[in-house]
């Protein structure tokens, strides 16, 4: 397993929670954001994205430009933080409150796997197969966007004449209905600096409010159903009703 670097978002509205700072509510005595960056310790750096009062030691602290626009600008404000030299990083949500490191260390032993994984072939609608590790083209994640499609035999698609296997450019969860939690993963640094650069240019310059799913479109994803112990790690709190649900697991 190598080295790698971690980025957590925490520049949300929490419109549905009437605006709080969500990242900063506890759970189990510990602010959201924190016990996200707690799961990813080991990771250099660690940079947050988003305002914070007070952060872990060590925690780098960047905003996305402009502020509160979205996720994507978010990422793209802490990949600027990581050195050339970094190939994998863990893209997070703040609002993952279950998350531990035993997880994300599944996350990257699948990533740093030889098995080839076919070309991406398009966006996807219906609920992935719930066998752990499958391979698929990058869609709909923890943004609120559709649920993936099935893969077949682990496989997004057949192999391209002339050989058009080739790596995964991430891993992250899915839940079990399906739906992949592209914010709960780890990628290549440097096919998320690719997709950044393309979609600046698509959307004439600014990232501002742009869906996770345009960010993540066209990379190849190994997707992996959490089958270790405990509450699951993709678990995100979007409601003041998930916030206790959390809370109960984190007893």
């Amino acid at each position: 397993m190598g080295t790698y670097a971690a980025v957590v978002l925490a520049g949300g509205a929490a419109r549905r929670m009437g605006g709080v700072d969500k990242p900063a509510l506890p759970v189990g005595g510990q602010p959201m954001r924190d016990r996200v960056l707690a799961a990813v310790t080991d990771a250099v750096p660690r940079v947050l994205v988003g305002a914070a009062d007070a952060v872990p030691a060590g925690v780098l602290v960047v905003r996305e430009d402009p502020p509160g626009g979205g996720p994507v600008a978010a990422a793209a404000a802490g990949l600027a933080l990581l050195d050339a030299d970094t190939g994998m990083v863990a893209l997070l949500a703040a609002d993952l409150p279950l998350l531990t490191r035993a997880a994300i260390g599944d996350l990257l032993n699948h990533l740093d796997r030889e098995t080839p994984d076919t070309e991406p072939t398009g966006d996807r609608s219906a609920p992935a197969s719930p066998a752990h590790g499958g391979l698929a083209p990058a869609s709909p994640a923890h943004d609120g966007s559709a649920p993936a499609a099935p893969a077949h035999d682990g496989l997004a698609s057949p192999p391209r004449s002339g050989g058009g296997e080739r790596g995964p450019d991430g891993v992250c969860f899915v839940d079990t209905d399906g739906r992949r939690q592209s914010l709960c993963g780890v990628w290549r640094v440097a096919a998320l600096r690719a997709a950044v650069d393309r979609l600046t240019v698509e959307r004439g310059g600014s990232l501002s409010g742009a869906p996770v799913r345009a960010l993540l479109a066209g990379l190849v994803v190994r997707e992996v159903a959490w089958s270790g112990e405990g509450p699951p790690p993709w678990f995100d709190c979007d409601t003041d009703e998930d916030v206790r649900r959390a809370e109960e697991w984190a007893r």
